[in-house]
C-alpha cells in the first residue's frame, strides 16, 4: 500500500515525502513540476508527472500503486495573485481538487488529507484565532480553499471516507538535515524573499504596508517550521488510520511576530543589513492572524521540535546559500 501525495515536487509536498519515507511509507508523487522540481522529490518515492486534472491518470495511480491514502498539496498559494486571477485559482485550487476527490471516493481511498489555508478567517476579530471563528476570506485564494474543505465534509457525510483539513499558518524554513527547502519560482513567502535579499539574488525587497493596527504597524503572521508542518500531516494520517472521524486543524505555533521582527532576524543571521522599501498595503492580507493550536496538539499528539524563529531562519538562509549548487547537480 502507498500514500499519494500531490504536488509532492514543491515546497511543502517535497517535506511530506521526506517526513513519510522517513517513516518507511511507500510514496507516490503526482505533480505537474510548474512550480515544483523533479529533484526535489526525494530518492524512494515514484513520481508521475501529470496534473492532477487528468483524472484517467490520477485514477490509473491509485490502483497502480495501491494507494490507501491521499495527501493533497497540489494548488496555487499566492494571495495578491488569486485577487489578480480569480477563476484561475478557482479552477486550479477547487475544481481540480473535486476531481481528486471523485477520484478517490471512485477508488475507494478513504483517507484524506488536505493542504488548507488560515485565508479561511480572513481577518480574525480575535487572535489565537480557533477553527470554531468565522470563516470570512478576504481573497479569492483563501475561497478556492474553503470550497474544498466544504467539498470534503459534504463527501464525508455521503461516502465511506474521512478526511483531515490542515489550516496552514505561514510555513517557512527548510528541512533541518539539509535535503530540502522552497525553491518556488519568484516566491512571495516573507521570510524566502527575506533571505534571498539577504544572499544578493534580489536587490531589495519590499514590506507591503506599515499602518496597520499592530504594534510596529507591519502585518503579524504565525510561522511554522516545515518539518514540524510535516510531523502534523503524518499524524493526521495515523489518526484517520486509527478510525479517527473527519477533522479540520490549525497547524501554527500560537504566537506571532511582525514583517519587521522577521526582517531583523533574517539580518541578524546573515549579518547583512540589505535595503527595504516600504510599499502600500497589498489586497486581501489580513493585519494579524495567529493560529490557536491546542485542539491539533491534543487530538493528534502533535508536538513541535522546530519553534524557534531564528532557527528557521538560519535553515532558509543556509538552504538559499545552497540550493542553486544543488539544482546544478541535478541537471
Amino acid at each position: 500500500m502507498s500514500v499519494l501525495v500531490t504536488g509532492g515536487a514543491g515546497y511543502i509536498g517535497s517535506h511530506m515525502v521526506l517526513e513519510l519515507l522517513d517513516a518507511g511509507e511507500k510514496v507516490v508523487v503526482i505533480d505537474n513540476l510548474s512550480t515544483g522540481y523533479h529533484w526535489a522529490v526525494a530518492p524512494g518515492a515514484d513520481l508521475v508527472v501529470a496534473d492532477i486534472a487528468d483524472t484517467d491518470v490520477v485514477r490509473q495511480t491509485i490502483r497502480d500503486h495501491d494507494v490507501n491514502a491521499i495527501i493533497h498539496f497540489a494548488g496555487s498559494i499566492v494571495v495578491p495573485e488569486s485577487v489578480a486571477d480569480p477563476l484561475g485559482y478557482y479552477l486550479n485550487n477547487t475544481v481540480k481538487s473535486r476531481g481528486l476527490i471523485a477520484a478517490a471516493v471512485e477508488c475507494g481511498v478513504k483517507n484524506f488529507i488536505f493542504s488548507s489555508t488560515a485565508a479561511v478567517y480572513g481577518n480574525p476579530k480575535e487572535n489565537p484565532v480557533t477553527e470554531t471563528a468565522e470563516l470570512a476570506p478576504m481573497s479569492p485564494y483563501g475561497s478556492s480553499k474553503l470550497m474544498t474543505e466544504i467539498m470534503l465534509t459534504d463527501t464525508s457525510r455521503a461516502h465511506d471516507f474521512r478526511f483531515v483539513a490542515l489550516r496552514y499558518f505561514n510555513v517557512a524554513g527548510a528541512d533541518y538535515k539539509g535535503r530540502s527547502g522552497q525553491s518556488t519560482p519568484k516566491a512571495t513567502h516573507l521570510i524566502k524573499v527575506a533571505c534571498e535579499t539577504a544572499v544578493g539574488k534580489r536587490g531589495q525587497m519590499e514590506v507591503f504596508g506599515t499602518d496597520y493596527p499592530t504594534s510596529d504597524g507591519t502585518c503579524i503572521r504565525d510561522y511554522i517550521q516545515v518539518n514540524d508542518l510535516a510531523a502534523a500531516h503524518r499524524a493526521a494520517l495515523k489518526y484517520l488510520r486509527s478510525g479517527g472521524a473527519s477533522e479540520i486543524f490549525n497547524c501554527g505555533y500560537s504566537k506571532g511576530y511582525s514583517v519587521h521582527e522577521v526582517i531583523a532576524a533574517v539580518k541578524r543571521a546573515s549579518g547583512n543589513d540589505f535595503k527595504v522599501v516600504l510599499s502600500p498595503r497589498r489586497a486581501g492580507d489580513p493585519a494579524a492572524i495567529v493560529a490557536a493550536s491546542s485542539k491539533v496538539r491534543d487530538a493528534l499528539g502533535w508536538t513541535p521540535q522546530h519553534d524557534n524563529l531564528d532557527e528557521i531562519v538560519l535553515q532558509a538562509l543556509n538552504w538559499e546559500r545552497g540550493v542553486d549548487r544543488l539544482k546544478a547537480s541535478a541537471t
